[in-house]
């Protein structure tokens, strides 16, 4: 069965990618299920808010607001049965303070948007683990950070931007 990839829409490709992945980790050829989250987590939220992507050489933020001058760092879960962890992916010197915000998001298995927020840093700092064994801290997207002081849902802005 062939399928022409140029007609499908993008959300159409990544429910494809999703089902491959699946099978693939179930063939035990693969043992991943984030891959091509993080790039589309970064493309959806820069979408949706007009932001500049940074290259990836930039390593403290990934994206920022020219009019404002605010700097994102952009991450992104994939829920899946197998594995239902909301553990984002090592934040690097956090201490450093190299983005204001933490633009992060939660997808299902087929990579539709469940959750996203808009963090500050004083929220990521005080609510991460920092693992020496890493360098680097562990942050984990409850559902209770969408109740802190200072976090902005922004789970149908970032719907509005899947739809475009």
């Amino acid at each position: 069965m062939a399928v022409n990839l140029k007609t499908l829409t993008p959300s159409e490709l990544l429910v494809l990618h999703a089902d491959v992945t699946d099978e693939l980790r179930d063939r035990g050829v693969t043992r991943s299920s984030n891959n091509p989250l993080g790039d589309y987590a970064e493309y959806l939220f820069c979408k949706a808010f007009e932001w500049r992507q940074e290259n990836n050489a930039v390593k403290a933020f990934d994206a920022i607001d020219e009019k404002t001058d605010l700097k994102y760092q952009i991450k992104a879960r994939r829920l899946t049965p197998q594995n239902p962890s909301r553990q984002m992916s090592a934040i690097r010197n956090l201490e450093m303070k190299g983005f204001n915000i933490l633009a992060a998001a939660l997808f299902d298995r087929s990579y539709q948007l469940l959750r996203a927020a808009l963090i500050p840093h004083d929220i990521v700092f005080t609510k991460a683990t920092y693992r020496e064994h890493t360098n680097s801290w562990r942050f984990m997207l409850y559902d209770t950070i969408w109740l802190e002081d200072g976090v902005v849902d922004v789970t149908e802005r970032l719907r509005a931007a899947v739809a475009i």
